[in-house]
């Protein structure tokens, strides 16, 4: 292959690009990050763009050279101190030696590749398409058991609320602040930030089903005791973000009791007779929560929510023994949409490897695609 120099008038650094080039990115070659140009344009400098001199398709080419054992080849070949430092140059990435079928055999393999790769990728979409179902049909169990219960047939009344609608007959309708406790975490400077003491849990932290530690930074204890000590996390009390998309409720575990929240983070807890801890959690990543954050933010330059806006929100409250019951049934639900959803992923990730070893087979030699190509042919004229 030689090397491309051309570049634009405008932008003396970048390289312009055409069809048929075969491009990669000097730190990611080592992660197979090549590509063939399908359009006409331009790269960053951090790229290095060639061409084929010989009679073979560049897509041939690239496959090739995202095998495994290509690979471990470009990284040998690549310079750095550590793996994340990694640069493939030209002056190293020409030298590197490479076995290429006559063209007919490559278009042969092509063939075949576009057309076990298309089956695999149809697949692939069928399996994303579920995971879009799942999501969905989650969401929706959660929203229906939080604000129409779980009987059917339970009378109902008119809420008051457009967009909550009806609810049923012996549910309260409210102010959230009148079964929910809340309260930001506090702006803290980074002044007061330590190596040691109480963690200062932060966003970063509030992720996933239980709160964590992770990215949090340390305060003082006396300087806790001094400002922030009302505002330490108890064993049950959930966390949401302010700040990042709705959708996720943490819940304070042992390795977060009495860690401080930082500013952007909100603890929800129930009062007590009024909304117990599952309840809440489910209310919370509800639609209908989601729902009357987005109206309370709407034209608010700022798209961050706090305890003012919870203030002004209406829920429709079950009876405590009817929210024990939701939150049980909702619990169940969720295990079963996740188990799909692990089940889905495992199948998508069978796949991808599936695909990355059929291409890396094909091209390498270890198939014979001739027969695979004739038999398609006969397919596709029946």
């Amino acid at each position: 292959m030689e090397r491309k120099v051309t570049r634009s008038d405008d932008r003396s650094k970048y390289k312009a690009v055409a069809p048929g080039d075969l491009t990669y990115n000097m730190m990611r070659a080592w992660q197979g990050g090549f590509g063939t140009v399908t359009v006409h344009g331009m790269v960053s400098p951090a790229y290095v763009v060639a061409r084929p001199m010989c009679d073979s398709l560049t897509s041939h080419i690239e496959m090739l050279l995202r095998t495994p054992t290509a690979i471990a080849e470009i990284k040998r070949y690549s310079r750095g101190i550590t793996d994340f430092r990694l640069r493939l140059y030209w002056e190293d990435f020409k030298g590197l030696q490479i076995a290429l079928p006559p063209m007919a055999e490559q278009l042969a393999i092509a063939a075949f590749l576009d057309h076990e790769t298309g089956k695999i990728d149809a697949l692939v979409a069928e399996q994303e398409k579920l995971l879009t179902l799942l999501a969905e049909k989650r969401q929706a169990t959660i929203s229906h058991a939080v604000t129409r219960g779980l009987k059917p047939d339970a009378p109902m009344k008119d809420s008051g609320v457009a967009w909550l609608g009806e609810v049923p007959a012996h549910w309260d309708v409210k102010p959230l602040r009148y079964c929910i406790s809340f309260q930001e975490g506090p702006g803290i400077l980074a002044v007061d930030f330590h190596d040691e003491g109480v963690p200062l849990l932060r966003v970063s932290g509030v992720q996933q089903y239980w709160a964590s530690l992770e990215g949090c930074n340390y305060l003082d204890p006396e300087r806790v005791a001094e400002k922030w000590e009302h505002f330490r996390l108890e064993k049950d009390d959930l966390l949401i973000s302010a700040s990042a998309s709705m959708g996720t409720v943490c819940e304070v575990g042992n390795e977060t009791v009495g860690a401080i929240p930082y500013t952007g983070l909100i603890r929800l807890r129930g009062i007590p007779g009024e909304m117990r801890k599952g309840f809440i959690r489910h209310l919370a990543i509800s639609n209908q929560f989601s729902i009357q954050i987005e109206l309370l933010k709407a034209g608010a330059t700022i798209q961050h929510f706090g305890p003012t806006h919870l203030s002004q929100m209406v829920v429709a409250k079950p009876p405590i023994e009817e929210q024990e019951q939701i939150s049980e049934f909702v619990d169940s639900e969720l295990l079963k949409f996740d188990a799909l959803k692990a089940e889905a992923n495992r199948a998508i990730d069978l796949l991808k490897e599936r695909r990355s070893a059929l291409i890396a087979a094909a091209v390498t030699g270890k198939i014979d695609v001739r027969g695979a190509v004739a038999q398609q042919q006969e397919e596709l004229a029946a």
